[in-house]
């Protein structure tokens, strides 16, 4: 008998990937994708809060820069509502100004005011849940519009992650957030939010390996044991000791489940394991009764809860981990993309509803 992670990791690289809206999932489902998944009407109104003219995807709550993760967020949300001009902007000016001549990885950082206002990358290291968005999007839009083209990049992009990214620390095999800066004398850095299981899955098709099944295996059992507070969470960034023992909240970040462990139960709830134990506990979290209000952070070394309600992205993805939380699913409510007021809450919303729709075919 397989050990249960592994088969587990198994069904996260071989769950379906997703096509239709609700409505018409099982037509679709048995029909030629020509249905976009996400609804017209809430991608155009992202791109327009967020889309520059040139493709860039601003942050608005974050002086206005751009980084490969929102670049590859909004690929596969312009692939899902079926805009290939929208992404072939998004992709032109992304493979433009973010791409590094050594490898096929992705600069992260993009900011407007550098260089008197010009505008320029002002770190070269990549981020790892950007490169595979991007690829992920490719590799999607390949199949899509029958390019081969995109299917090349996105490939690319896969073999590289594959060469630079991946290390083994211990017995261990872990993704690095990003090519440098990540591995010191006695342990790694970890993001826990750059598993973004239905991604790997499919850069496991397009460039087969047995190490993609070892990294979602060692994925999936650092998400079950890096847990920490009361309610069993994730934390934003994770060390993992070199020689062995607990993970735990990485120096020099704050110990909180926050921005970017939200989308631990995103990911998880996208690739068919919603109820895994960090989601569950998202869950939990999240719908605990004693909250007057949804907060959209916990520290880990008081339990204490941010002063502040979550934004309405963060509340989609809740509504997606509490709908997968019981013994059979729910319907979430998802607020609309106009109740975000930033770029980040406008990006989570949509990947939420991406995420339902998936399920909804793979169990299909």
């Amino acid at each position: 008998m397989s050990h249960p992670i592994r088969r587990r990791a198994l069904f996260a690289l071989a769950a379906a990937p997703a096509l239709p809206a609700p409505a018409v999932a099982r037509q679709a489902a048995s029909g030629p994708p020509g249905v976009p998944v996400l609804e017209p009407a809430e991608w155009q109104a992202f791109c327009n809060r967020f889309l520059r003219p040139d493709g860039r995807v601003v942050d608005t709550f974050n002086n206005n820069i751009s980084h490969s993760e929102g670049q590859g967020w909004a690929l596969v949300c312009a692939e899902q509502a079926l805009d290939q001009e929208t992404f072939d902007r998004i992709l032109g000016w992304t493979l433009r100004v973010l791409g590094r001549p050594q490898d096929a990885l992705l600069s992260w950082r993009y900011r407007p005011d550098a260089r008197g206002g010009g505008g320029a990358v002002d770190d070269p290291n990549n981020a790892t849940d950007g490169d595979l968005m991007v690829a992920w999007a490719l590799l999607r839009a390949g199949k899509r519009w029958r390019s081969p083209e995109y299917t090349a990049q996105g490939t690319a992009i896969a073999r590289d992650v594959l060469r630079l990214l991946v290390r083994q620390v211990g017995e261990e095999t872990v993704l690095l957030p990003g090519a440098s800066g990540f591995e010191q004398r006695d342990h790694v850095v970890i993001n826990p939010s750059y598993y973004a299981f239905p991604a790997l899955r499919a850069l496991a098709q397009a460039v087969p390996d047995p190490t993609w099944l070892r990294l979602a295996s060692d994925g999936l059992s650092l998400l079950r044991r890096a847990r920490f507070g009361r309610w069993g969470l994730p934390a934003d960034w994770v060390a993992l000791p070199r020689g062995g023992g607990r993970p735990a909240p990485a120096p020099g970040w704050p110990a909180r489940f926050s921005y970017d462990a939200v989308r631990v139960p995103l990911y998880l709830a996208w690739a068919g394991l919603g109820r895994e134990p960090a989601a569950i506990g998202a869950a939990r979290f999240w719908s605990d009764p004693q909250h007057a209000r949804m907060p959209a952070w916990t520290d880990f070394g008081s339990d204490a809860i941010s002063p502040y309600a979550a934004s309405a992205g963060i509340r989609a993805v809740a509504q997606l981990a509490i709908a997968k939380h019981g013994s059979e699913d729910q319907i979430p409510t998802f607020s609309s993309i106009s109740e975000s007021q930033d770029y980040y809450s406008a990006i989570l919303a949509l990947l939420a509803r991406l995420a339902w729709r998936d399920s909804l075919i793979s169990s299909i």
